[in-house]
């Protein structure tokens, strides 16, 4: 099987967290369009950062998960985070995990079953495991519904003001006081609606990262 190819970006949070370890001095950073877990523990020598160190860092990181997110707007509604675990995961593990999702989340959810595939959903909050070769893969993901139907019914009422403006002033109404008003009212409308999605939706994506992290970090710490 090929080596895993890890970013620039993966690569210095690789030699960040090993020269930690080590006390030891970062590397110049090297740019490519990826280097092998090998590559890394290569260029590791050259600084004095051991072969372990490095490939502890790179399971670290692993482990963390690939960040998932969706955007409405510029804006993210919708996060969420796949790990994948190189051996799998028990039912005490299963367990231990939606005990932590209920306390995290304050909600009883509702856990199902098919197969070797488990879920834990509570609205649009949804984490599922299946099966890989070797292990387990978890998905956790949501999104903020709500928010993205106000700020596209935002979008919405200010594109149709926009049309009605332009109506008016090709039909040389634009003196019409009462047209005006209406215009201007549904204006205002589609803001406040956009306004209030948007500012709904940036705490908490941030929150539900965080807390996708945390989850995870506790799940791979076996008791």
């Amino acid at each position: 099987m090929a080596e895993r190819q890890y970013s620039d970006e993966e690569a210095a949070a690789i030699f960040e967290q090993a020269s930690e370890l080590e006390h030891t001095a970062l590397p110049a950073r090297a740019e490519g369009k990826g280097l092998t877990l090998s590559a890394l523990q290569d260029i590791g020598r050259e600084v004095g950062i051991s072969p372990e160190s490095i490939a502890l860092a790179a399971q670290s990181l692993n482990q963390a998960g690939q960040p998932v997110v969706q955007k409405f707007m510029g804006l993210s509604i919708g996060v969420g985070r796949t790990v994948e675990f190189d051996q799998p995961l028990s039912d005490a593990d299963w367990e231990r995990l939606v005990a932590d999702l209920r306390t995290t989340f304050g909600a009883r959810g509702a856990v199902r079953y098919d197969g070797p595939f488990r879920q834990w959903t509570n609205g649009n909050l949804q984490v599922l495991i299946e099966p890989i070769p070797n292990g387990h893969r978890v998905r956790l993901q949501t999104f903020k519904g709500d928010s993205r139907a106000m700020m596209g019914a935002g979008t919405v009422a200010l594109a149709a003001s926009a049309a009605s403006l332009l109506a008016v002033a090709l039909a040389g109404n634009l003196h019409d006081t009462g047209a005006m008003t209406g215009i201007g009212f549904m204006a205002f409308m589609g803001v406040g609606m956009f306004i209030a999605g948007a500012f709904r939706v940036s705490g908490w994506a941030r929150r539900r990262r965080e807390q996708f992290e945390q989850i995870i970090a506790r799940l791979a710490q076996k008791p």
